[in-house]
């Protein structure tokens, strides 16, 4: 189980230092900064925390868990205590998902380059480990924590605790025989390589084996010919040569020999299945694979709404972490709250709300550093902009000198264009949507009128804005009207410099479809509020989806999610709705459906739009669909289930009872959800062999998640991991499904096996 991390945490300095541990100060808030112990494991894979060099130590991180080791300056909470803690000592570790950071602080630059090189060698080493590699590093780690004394090898009674903490119930006689017959020693216990043995025993996978042995004439191996049988009938792909299937062979089986004469053993046929290319996602749909060429309107946005906060709507902290995570998972329009701040400097923040406050040109200054990190595409930048004219005055100063060449401040060519440029047109191009004075043919042809129009600004959220409410009441939302009679004084004039900046993507408010057909240009847009939205898709949905051929729609979620939660976005999606915001901070199933839908076409945060959502004279409704195809029929056979996570892993003798939900998401008719039965005590490898049918008139708007629940007869069942992605992405045959986390983050090696067979309705449908 040697491996180059272990030949690395006995060679590198950085990580020897840091296996014999150092005293940092952990830094929470201004006001919480307490002294730890940290120290890596022996493993390489675990840093562990204590008050005290030798006071009982804590986990307190997983490698696996890092995405990145960031510097003091780059640091929010650390650059406002620069002036106690120099900034070359401190360091922040960021996490995947939405896992706080961890702000540390060294006692001298010379420590800190030590963790920050190390932490980072270690993450490129795990990043950079192959399937197998992992797999060995999953098996190290699971030794570690089954070797109890830490002695290097197990007995069979740390063997019988181990099983429990990986999922197992077994009859102690078979898992005694197995142990026996990995124990090639006679030693009595299980040393690394008996280990393996052992585990391979454990996860001897006898349908795989059926399924192989089906194909193979000898039961021993797959020859070129019955692998190409294999890859055309069963996994359906479509123009499958013998050069596929040897690239294949060559890319999976495990020998030499088997390579050399071109056949692929039993373990080349498992890791095939349990790779890329026997995902259930289509990994030609990874990479940038659709139309760039096309006008904005025509693709779905990746959207964040008010991406400043990490946590509620009323009383949540306002970061630009939030902003850095939108960007780096692929959002590419963001939302930003400007009011008047102290010094003539603007704030963003929740405005009527005790969300706390960060300024504008650090907003600007984290979007300049961090937009084209993920994706090339363009970003818009959503200005909700309520600030007084001085101060505005100042927030297009920062734009234009902040962003500088990034900053998108007049059309491409300097001509007046006839529709909305395309994502590849606008390349690492940042685009400002915001209110303006005049039309964009005023502005090309620089006509300079006697009196200034000066409308006034107005929140394009008003309509569900959150006010202050009195202690002890509920937040109340204000309807215009009142908000009018309210703020109608107040109300600042647009600012030129700053109206200048908004180029093709002008805020303008909705009337009536009629209303913008015939008064709005297609560089104008409208925010739609989710009810709204959703009670004109109900009313109005065929001209909802003509609209958005030509026009942008952005749609944010009511004001009384304080919580931050959020809708479920494809029932906009259906009716062409472009930008549909989401509070990227919550977790749960409408994020999934979110980073379903998006993690396709390169995660670039641009999704083309089917072609009846393009048409401008299209009949689709989305409450009423007639699919231009002929509706299709998904059969999904649930095979098994391997290595699931335990729900509560404080609780050492608990098994769960695993069962597969599978939910579509798609126009109304389409949607709904089956699930198996639960198998008892077996998450380490459960067998269902279920199948599940459905029927759906429109798969090109079509997600599918799949959801393992532990079962729970006396209440609700809790939830292990799930996979979410589109139809078109939907790869048939016999598929892995590699399971995240709630909060998006791979639980590897989780995974649930399942056949999946799409077949076409004989007739065309309607509904």
């Amino acid at each position: 189980m040697a491996s180059l991390l272990q030949d690395r945490l006995t060679t590198d300095q950085d990580l020897l230092l840091m296996q014999e541990g150092m005293l940092m100060r952990k830094v929470r808030s201004k006001s919480w900064k307490k002294l730890r112990y940290f120290r890596l494991q022996n493993d390489g894979m675990t840093v562990w925390h204590a008050r005290q060099a030798r006071s009982s130590a804590k986990p307190s991180f997983s490698i696996s868990d890092v995405e990145t080791v960031r510097k003091g300056h780059d640091s929010e909470l650390l650059r406002s205590l620069a002036e106690e803690f120099p900034l070359e000592q401190g360091f922040t570790i960021v996490f995947h998902g939405r896992s706080s950071n961890l702000d540390l602080v060294a006692n001298s630059v010379e420590e800190a380059q030590i963790w920050m090189r190390g932490l980072q060698l270690l993450v490129d080493l795990v990043t950079s480990m192959d399937e197998q590699e992992r797999l060995d590093q999953w098996l190290s780690d699971w030794f570690q924590r089954g070797d109890k004394n830490q002695d290097g090898r197990m007995s069979f009674q740390e063997v019988q605790r181990l099983l429990h903490l990986m999922n197992v119930e077994m009859d102690q006689e078979y898992a005694f025989s197995l142990f026996q017959a990995a124990d090639t020693s006679q030693s009595g216990t299980l040393e690394g390589e008996e280990f393996v043995q052992f585990y391979k025993a454990l996860t001897k996978r006898a349908e795989v084996q059926e399924l192989f042995e089906s194909f193979s004439a000898d039961g021993q191996k797959l020859t070129l010919l019955e692998f190409l049988d294999f890859l055309t009938e069963e996994q359906k792909e479509r123009d499958c040569t013998s050069d596929l299937a040897l690239e294949l062979i060559d890319r999976y089986e495990p020998s030499d020999s088997g390579k050399l004469r071109h056949v692929l053993s039993l373990d080349g046929f498992l890791s095939y299945l349990c790779s890329k290319d026997g995902d259930i996602f289509n990994p030609a749909c990874l990479p940038v694979y659709q139309d760039m060429t096309q006008p904005l309107s025509h693709y779905f946005i990746n959207s964040s709404h008010n991406t400043y906060l990490v946590g509620d709507q009323l009383c949540g902290q306002s970061s630009v972490e939030g902003y850095i995570r939108a960007l780096k998972r692929g959002c590419r329009c963001v939302e930003v709250d400007v009011w008047d701040g102290p010094s003539g400097e603007p704030i963003v923040y929740h405005g009527h709300t005790l969300t706390s406050r960060i300024l504008f040109k650090d907003v600007l200054a984290t979007v300049a550093q961090y937009a084209f990190q993920t994706s090339d595409y363009p970003v818009i930048l959503s200005l909700e902009n309520h600030c007084s004219w001085e101060q505005q005055q100042t927030m297009a100063h920062h734009l234009t000198e902040i962003l500088g060449e990034q900053l998108l401040s007049t059309t491409l060519d300097g001509l007046l264009p006839t529709q909305l440029p395309s994502p590849e047109e606008l390349r690492r191009k940042i685009l400002v949507k915001g209110k303006k004075l005049e039309t964009l043919e005023e502005d090309l042809e620089e006509e300079e009128e006697e009196e200034e129009p000066e409308p006034e600004l107005e929140g394009e959220e008003e309509s569900e804005l959150v006010v202050e409410p009195r202690f002890g009441t509920e937040p109340q939302e204000l309807s215009p009207r009142s908000k009018d009679k309210k703020e109608k004084k107040s109300r600042p004039i647009l600012c030129p410099a700053l109206s200048a900046l908004v180029v093709y993507l002008k805020s303008v408010s909705f009337h009536s479809f009629t209303h913008s057909k015939e008064n709005y240009h297609f560089y104008e847009m409208s925010s739609f509020s989710e009810t709204k939205a959703k009670r004109l898709i109900k009313e109005a949905g065929n001209e909802f989806v003509q609209h958005n051929t030509w026009q942008l729609s952005r749609v944010y979620p009511s004001g009384l999610r304080t919580d931050s939660s959020n809708y479920n976005p494809r029932e906009l999606w259906n009716a062409g709705c472009q930008m549909v915001a989401m509070n990227m901070q919550t977790a749960g199933l409408e994020m999934d459906i979110c980073d379903g839908l998006f993690h396709q076409n390169g995660s670039c945060g641009y999704v083309l739009k089917p072609d009846f959502l393009c048409d401008a004279q299209s009949s689709f409704h989305p409450e009423r669909p007639i699919s231009p195809f002929k509706a299709q029929t998904l059969l999904i056979q649930v095979i098994s289930g391997q290595q699931l996570p335990k729900v509560d892993k404080t609780k050492e003798g608990s098994i769960v009872d695993p069962l597969v939900k599978v939910q579509i998401f798609g126009v109304r008719p389409d949607t709904t959800r089956q699930e198996t039965n639960h198998v008892e005590n077996n998450g380490f490898n459960p067998y269902w062999g279920q199948t599940l049918c459905f029927r759906v008139l429109v798969p090109e708007l079509t997600v599918l998640r799949f959801v393992v629940e532990d079962y729970d007869w006396k209440s609700r069942n809790d939830f292990i991991g799930q996979y979410t992605l589109p139809w078109t992405c939907m790869q048939q045959g016999y598929r892995h499904i590699h399971l995240l986390s709630k909060d998006g983050t791979s639980l590897h090696p989780a995974s649930i096996f399942v056949y999946i067979c799409i077949r076409e309705d004989l007739e065309e449908v309607e509904s």
